[in-house]
């Protein structure tokens, strides 16, 4: 058959043909889908359609794709996520409604992410986020029976039992059991980020340092890997929730979930935010987190504010990703084989760029306008440079680390038999796709560092100048046939 990864996903079509057994993941995607559609049918929902194109992001934490309409001449973005127009369809009276579409978000590729998926989001009027999770467990773990015939799949090499009545742990209460913090006995934000610090959890650079990004934080660095059985994690920040209703018990916490399976989330829901005071307010601050540079934050929707001003009753709402529930049907380790068509690099960009070397090559360089760093006047002994250990290393996996701008995680092969793992600040330069085979150089006998909440154990050799004040940078990239391991001197 094919084994070629990469050129199955490229080439679907000779995928099915060379390897029939692929086409049961798309047959249990169809089964899944049409499952979802009947389960909301029959429970009295109403299925909708809203725009995929709009004047506005909103609805998630997301970077959107921008293109421009050229009629009306402005920008519009691709859907990041449905919630806000079917909010607009329950304040105009229709109780209980659901959309199956694409969403888009101009984020980074990895096993669990595709630039474009499937999502089902729903709607009911007069019901809050108990409400949906009851319904999302009856949904999976009935589609499961239905379409397998058990409540026991195997995923990422472990054994899952959908059997229902899966706990519902609030977030504070899964950080104290997995890091022994309780951040229920934290009064005060610099008290609630000092903790965090003290198990090694920065809080990303355009976060204010509050107790809730705190808490949130310790959670997405420290134990959300742990969640391999189904597990409802309730009760998230009302500062990383600025769509959901603020818990009456503490107001610095949301009537709020996700569904976690295996280390990761399978859905989203909370008890919809109603109060257009209080809604304005949590958009002003996502204007102001923009402003700071974080273009995942979202932006003031004014209309939205006026939906809920003519009055939304109380509502629960519930996003589901229909792909990596594919994924744990199918016991797929990747978004890719659950996709027909997945999202790849244009095999003709790297054409393109060998076509074009040699008139770059010939191209003359302007020196007078690069800039480079002072050469260190310090001298380091020769017996004390030897120590650094340079190594010839192969790039496994890249991928972008969630939360950070600039880091991509490098997983490499660095000739011992046992996976490297350093992270680099390259992103701005670099897409991780594009970096996976490569040839790089690191240093290998660094201490480990903690970034981002992760290990890095090495360092990624690039070379920097700036040219008229931009910042220039090229990742060491050597010949492949250099063996991972292989020693610089």
């Amino acid at each position: 058959g094919l084994t070629n990864t990469e050129l199955r996903y490229r080439q679907r079509y000779v995928d099915l043909i060379v390897n029939p057994e692929v086409k049961r993941n798309f047959v249990i995607r169809s089964r899944f889908i049409k499952f979802v559609r009947d389960f909301l049918d029959n429970r009295g929902y109403m299925e909708v359609e809203t725009p995929v194109l709009n004047t506005i992001s909103g609805g998630a934490t997301a970077r959107p794709f921008v293109t421009h309409h050229n009629t009306l001449d402005i920008d519009m973005y691709m859907r990041i996520a449905t919630e806000l127009p079917l909010k607009r369809l329950i304040v105009g009276g229709m109780d209980r409604v659901y959309e199956i579409g694409r969403i888009f978000r101009n984020e980074g590729m990895d096993p669990k992410h595709n630039p474009e998926f499937t999502s089902v989001e729903l709607y009911q009027a007069y019901a809050d986020f108990n409400d949906m999770m009851d319904l999302f467990e009856d949904l999976l773990s009935s589609a499961a029976k239905s379409i397998l015939g058990t409540y026991e799949v195997e995923w990422q090499g472990e054994k899952i039992d959908l059997t229902p009545g899966w706990p519902r742990l609030p977030m504070h209460e899964a950080v104290k059991q997995y890091t022994g913090i309780d951040f229920m006995a934290i009064t005060s934000d610099e008290e609630a980020v000092a903790a965090a610090k003290s198990i090694g959890v920065e809080l990303p650079e355009t976060a204010d340092k509050t107790w809730g990004n705190a808490l949130y934080e310790c959670f997405d660095q420290k134990v959300e890997e742990k969640l391999i059985q189904p597990t409802f994690i309730t009760m998230h920040p009302v500062d990383v929730s600025p769509l959901a209703k603020r818990s009456p018990s503490d107001p610095r916490l949301t009537e709020r979930f996700e569904l976690f399976i295996c280390h990761s989330e399978m859905g989203n829901a909370f008890s919809e935010l109603n109060d257009p005071i209080d809604q304005r307010q949590r958009f002003m601050k996502q204007v102001e987190l923009r402003d700071k540079g974080d273009d995942e934050a979202g932006m003031m929707d004014d209309d939205f504010i006026t939906a809920l001003e003519y009055g939304m009753p109380p509502t629960g709402g519930l996003g589901i990703g229909i792909d990596r529930c594919v994924m744990l049907l199918t016991n797929s380790d990747t978004i890719r084989e659950v996709i027909l068509f997945p999202t790849m690099k244009p095999e003709g960009v790297k054409k393109e760029e060998k076509a074009a070397a040699p008139a770059a090559d010939a191209a003359p360089i302007d020196f007078s306008k690069v800039e480079i760093e002072p050469l260190f006047a310090d001298m380091v002994d020769f017996e004390t440079f030897s120590k650094s250990d340079f190594r010839a290393v192969k790039v496994k996996e890249c991928e972008a680390v969630k939360k950070s701008k600039k880091l991509l995680k490098f997983v490499l092969d660095d000739g011992t038999g046992t996976d490297r793992v350093i992270l680099s600040g390259i992103h701005d330069t670099y897409e991780p796709e594009e970096l996976v085979g490569k040839t790089l150089i690191a240093i290998t006998n660094l201490p480990p560092r903690k970034m981002m909440g992760i290990d890095s154990c090495g360092m990624i050799i690039s070379a920097i100048h700036h040219e008229e004040g931009v910042e220039k940078l090229h990742c060491l990239m050597v010949d492949d046939r250099i063996p991972a391991g292989a020693k610089l001197y």
